[in-house]
């Protein structure tokens, strides 16, 4: 996907804050601790890097629970196979 700088920028900001959300509810982190995280998953990635942005493909849930509880967490713990309505009123 081609996005302008803009574009980009917003949703790593989008999904940056969603991914520290759930990290900081449900992984148990410090507000700090879960921004690091945040960054750490989602660092900025220049306009001309190969599959820029390709971590944008899943939303910041998926990818903060399959950190906290493992990849197998749709199948293990189906009731957060969707993000929660908490989650989704950050949009």
């Amino acid at each position: 996907m081609k996005w302008s700088e803009a574009e980009y920028l917003d949703c790593l900001r989008s999904e940056r804050r969603g991914y520290a959300w759930v990290m900081r509810h449900h992984g148990g982190l410090t507000p700090s601790q879960a921004r690091a995280a945040a960054l750490e998953r989602y660092p900025y990635e220049p306009d001309d890097a190969p599959f820029r942005g390709l971590v944008l493909h899943d939303e910041a849930w998926h990818w903060a629970m399959s950190v906290i509880h493992g990849d197998r967490y749709m199948v293990e713990l189906p009731g957060l196979a969707q993000p929660s309505v908490e989650y989704r009123a950050l949009e």
